[in-house]
């Protein structure tokens, strides 16, 4: 493998073409496209300044890199990627790829990231602001996500999560097979409309959760107390421990808590109507 090392390039397309490389300690200033069209590159302690700078690369390592503001929809088209320990600051990286791996990383500008990927695998990342990460991906599995951004997995397929922190509202909106272990889902209208989900010692906050849902799983679950109108339009097989505040119109299955506060049937309830709602003995 070559190695190029010490070294900044800039302009339009300096390393277009590149193959069989290794980066260490590489700038990527100013200019458009600086790695794009390669095979098999690995970088390491590396910078990347300006725009859209690592495109069509199939095979590639990237560790203890650092992606400046500038470097906005810096990775798409780039199959078969492995990233460890590296830093991003620029919006809009990783779209329409295949096989992607992220490990100790975090991205402080999530806005539409992560958009059409398949086969993502995700270990110890923080996301941070922006709107939108993850849309259209499938084939998912995170273990360790911390993020605050807004509208996380949206339109996934395939998804599998861990040890996730995750506070926004509208999550894992028309979403199919879901599972999620050992995680905190805090905010409004989680998983709406979505078919498949299973919820297993999680923590749900915010309003009106769990709505619109079929095939709803939910194993050793809690509710925040602010959770209301929880189920609403749901097919739902679900064991809460502790209290729930509010059930609102579910329209099939099992339900069994430790305490429920209010159970509402309105005129709009949908057939067959045949929800069983108990608290346990």
């Amino acid at each position: 493998m070559e190695l190029i090392k010490d070294k900044s390039f800039g302009g339009e397309r300096p390393l277009f073409g590149l193959h069989d490389t290794r980066l260490e300690n590489v700038t990527i200033t100013e200019g458009e496209s600086g790695i794009k069209c390669c095979q098999n590159i690995e970088a390491d302690h590396c910078r990347f300044i300006g725009k859209y700078p690592w495109w069509h690369v199939e095979g590639s390592l990237l560790t203890n890199c650092h992606f400046e503001v500038g470097a906005r929809s810096a990775i798409w088209y780039s199959n078969n990627m492995t990233m460890r320990d590296c830093v991003i600051d620029s919006p809009k990286l990783f779209r329409e790829m295949k096989n992607l791996t992220l490990e100790n990383v975090t991205i402080n500008d999530a806005d539409e990231t992560f958009w059409r990927i398949k086969g993502l695998t995700i270990k110890n990342v923080r996301l941070h602001d922006g709107t939108y990460p993850f849309m259209f991906s499938e084939d998912i599995f995170v273990d360790g996500l911390e993020s605050d951004s807004k509208y996380v997995f949206q339109y996934c397929k395939n998804v599998e999560v861990h040890n996730a922190r995750i506070t926004t509202k509208d999550s894992f909106w028309e979403c199919e097979n879901v599972t999620i272990y050992d995680s905190v889902l805090d905010g409004e209208y989680l998983a709406w409309h979505s078919k498949g989900v299973r919820l297993v010692n999680c923590h749900i906050a915010g309003e009106q959760p769990l709505c619109y849902v079929k095939d709803l799983v939910l194993e050793n679950c809690t509710f925040d107390a602010a959770c209301d109108r929880a189920f609403e339009d749901s097919y739902v097989e679900a064991d809460i421990r502790g209290a729930i505040t509010e059930i609102k119109n579910p329209i099939s299955g099992h339900i069994v808590a430790d305490a429920i506060g209010t159970v509402t049937y309105d005129e709009f309830v949908r057939q067959p109507n045949n929800c069983v709602i108990q608290v346990r003995q």
